[in-house]
């Protein structure tokens, strides 16, 4: 299976809103990518910035894999890249 950008971008939204006790829609995510650093995402909830490192995504990655698809997975089962957009594989 292979989750898109919007799928990857919904995962952290509904992750991170259960964190800070939001709606997912007050929450802002920017995916990025550095060739030094690696997959990051910068998220903004009410006007608040902070970053997550890939663990972070993954973390949330896990739990949408699991509360959408009905699917338990484990950080080894998954594995993010970018081509045009970045997408995740999920191992079967």
């Amino acid at each position: 299976m292979i989750l898109n950008e919007q799928e990857i971008i919904n995962a952290i939204c509904v992750h991170m809103a259960e964190r800070k006790g939001v709606q997912p829609t007050q929450v802002n995510v920017q995916l990025e990518w550095d060739e030094n650093l690696g997959f990051s995402a910068e998220v903004v909830i009410d006007g608040r910035s902070q970053y997550l490192v890939e663990a972070n995504m993954l973390e949330a990655i896990e739990r949408y894999v699991l509360n959408t698809y009905n699917r338990r997975v484990f950080r080894s089962d998954l594995e993010l890249d970018v081509e045009d957009e970045m997408f995740c594989v999920v191992k079967e």
